[in-house]
């Protein structure tokens, strides 16, 4: 089911450690940003569309992991951005990313994964301000929706879950810090904050989701161990261990 969480955006969580799949009514239509997860949630997202009245003109992919590759047919055969490094990324990983999605999700077509161009330097379709950052992945962006006080985060500013830095690439943790501060900047613009897993964050909360991250980030720059409330240990030993270790296993 979509929920409109401002004017001309929807999300529709799965319960696949709660992803969002993002509607944005555009200039032409509609542009879906991170679709997913499995097939039956990916037919569900495209009735949901279908109910909207106007047709799907783009995707788009905030960074190159599987879970934020997905397509199905019924969205149509439409272009498919993400921004020049994560375009790039994508098609490199593409059959990594196609047996990870075989071995998490059931029904994903999995010839649709990875099908990414460029973003034109215009923006193309999507509207909005791109926020690109190297943070949690190459080529990671967010999408500034300011004339709708929206910001969509990718894999950022979760309730959920911790920062999930890359271990393949040199000083992650300058990267985030860079990528909080951009993030930052990007939110004096916006009530709504959408992240790629959790809760819809409006008002307040979007500063102290910043703040939490930002400290997080703080003690691994120190060598401390990170406290953060969304990891208690009620948290961690209760249902959602098993969604947490799926988080990490899709960042692979």
């Amino acid at each position: 089911m979509l929920n409109q969480v401002a004017d001309g955006v929807w999300v529709r969580q799965s319960e696949w450690v709660w992803s969002n799949a993002i509607v944005v009514r555009g200039e032409g239509g509609l542009i879906l940003v991170d679709p997913g997860i499995d097939g039956s949630d990916l037919n569900q997202l495209a009735d949901d569309v279908d109910r909207l009245g106007s047709p799907v003109v783009a995707g788009f992919s905030t960074h190159p992991h599987w879970d934020h590759l997905l397509w199905h047919s019924r969205f149509g055969d439409v272009p498919r951005y993400a921004t020049p490094g994560g375009a790039q990324a994508a098609s490199e990983a593409r059959e990594r990313a196609q047996a990870m999605a075989a071995e998490s999700a059931s029904g994903i077509p999995l010839e649709l994964i990875g099908l990414l161009s460029p973003l034109p330097a215009d923006g193309g379709p999507v509207p909005g301000e791109i926020v690109e950052h190297q943070a949690h992945a190459i080529g990671h962006a967010a999408v500034l929706l300011a004339d709708r006080g929206v910001l969509l985060a990718g894999d950022m500013l979760s309730d959920v879950l911790i920062p999930l830095l890359d271990p393949r690439r040199p000083d992650q943790v300058g990267a985030y810090e860079t990528a909080l501060d951009r993030l930052g900047e990007a939110a004096r613009h916006a009530d709504v904050l959408v992240p790629g897993h959790g809760a819809v964050a409006e008002g307040p909360e979007v500063a102290a989701r910043l703040a939490a991250d930002h400290a997080y980030i703080d003690a691994l720059r120190r060598g401390e161990e990170p406290v953060d409330a969304r990891l208690s240990q009620d948290w961690l030993s209760g249902p959602h261990q098993s969604n947490l270790e799926q988080a990490r296993h899709s960042s692979g």
